[in-house]
């Protein structure tokens, strides 16, 4: 038995999101083999990953079934990639791999509950994030992670709060509760630059923007201060909604910033008595809408009261209730998500290698 014959075997252990094996990709790590035992890692390009246990038992099976093995030992393993910065934009930002906008065409599609929930799940899988206010009207991240904090420097830099394992930075840390920010463009455009390079992220493998609605002056800062490796764009299923989401979509893509996804908020509810599921804003729109576009559908969440009790009070759902039907639609969006930065990354990564670049992302 050699090394070879066991990546022969590995090779039928297919990525489902890049589409091709596990050792073409390199995510085949530390081979050993000694005597019957053989010990491997399996590198993945996030922690978030929603198939890295059927990964594990496949690579095991088809191991094993090798003759003269023994034993198979493998750790699954996972590091970020980062989708490389444009030569002529703007720089990338240092302790942060991947910016990642959550943005809505409209207000009330509950686009904050889900940036907190999803920071709150990457980190969950066991991914580094933070979280960065960029609603500057409206800075409810505080609220909803229960924090109360002020923004204190190291001598250089501006040190991030930190709750639930999150590095947080809000305009809300340095306003009275009821003071409202009354700023022009250029003052929004200061604020942004200082949030990103006046911070001292940590070693962050996403960086979670929560954009304020509409397509403003917060985007477009957004654009020439940062390499931002995708936006997420929330809605809910009635037209009205809908038609806002469709500009925030042409928005982006103006601006050179990929639609990693929609996400459909609010779009059923479930009685927890009976359980029957009624459609209170309609069906399918957010689905459908991505599939004209061209964007991908990461998922849908549902109505449900703990979610916006929990933003209340400053427990966000995926901590109060992580067992929760809900908890785990925002762990399956968060997937989603990653898989998509991972294979724009991946796919970068393969192109300037000069290999075969991989299927089209969709």
């Amino acid at each position: 038995m050699t090394a070879e014959t066991v990546l022969d075997a590995l090779k039928g252990v297919v990525d489902p999101d890049l589409r091709r094996d596990i050792v073409s990709l390199g995510f085949v790590k530390g081979l050993v083999i000694d005597g019957g035992a053989v010990s491997f890692d399996i590198e993945l390009t996030t922690p978030a990953c929603p198939v890295k246990d059927q990964m594990k038992a496949q690579a095991e099976e088809l191991v094993r079934a090798l003759p003269g093995v023994s034993a198979v030992n493998v750790t699954m393993t996972a590091r970020v990639r980062s989708i490389s910065a444009p030569p002529t934009g703007p720089a990338a930002l240092p302790g942060v791999k991947n910016v990642i906008a959550v943005g809505a065409g409209k207000g009330g599609v509950g686009k904050t509950t889900v940036a907190v929930n999803l920071a709150l799940a990457l980190s969950k899988a066991g991914s580094r994030v933070g979280i960065l206010d960029g609603d500057i009207y409206g800075p409810n991240v505080p609220i909803m992670l229960g924090l109360q904090a002020q923004l204190e420097s190291d001598g250089q830099k501006i040190r991030p709060a930190e709750r639930y394992g999150l590095q947080v930075v809000s305009i809300g840390f340095m306003t009275k509760d009821e003071a409202p920010v009354i700023w022009r463009g250029p003052m929004l455009h200061s604020a942004i630059r200082q949030f990103f390079h006046d911070v001292a992220w940590r070693d962050l493998d996403y960086l979670i923007i929560d954009m304020p609605p509409g397509t403003g002056d917060v985007a477009l800062s957004l654009a020439q201060t940062v390499p931002v490796a995708g936006a997420i764009v929330v809605t809910t299923p009635q037209q009205v909604s809908l038609a806002d989401s469709r500009r925030a979509i042409r928005m982006y893509e103006k601006l050179n910033i990929p639609a990693l996804g929609v996400v459909e908020n609010m779009s059923y509810y479930e009685c927890p008595q009976c359980h029957h599921t009624s459609n209170i804003f309609g069906h399918g729109g957010g689905e459908t809408m991505a599939e004209q576009m061209g964007v991908p559908f990461l998922g849908r969440l549902p109505i449900y009261e703990p979610i916006r009790v929990g933003s209340d009070v400053g427990i966000p759902v995926v901590i109060a209730e992580p067992q929760s039907a809900a908890a785990e639609a925002f762990g399956q969006v968060a997937s989603q998500m990653a898989a998509q930065v991972s294979m724009r990354a991946i796919k970068a990564e393969m192109e300037n290698k000069g290999k075969i670049p991989l299927i089209p992302v969709r």
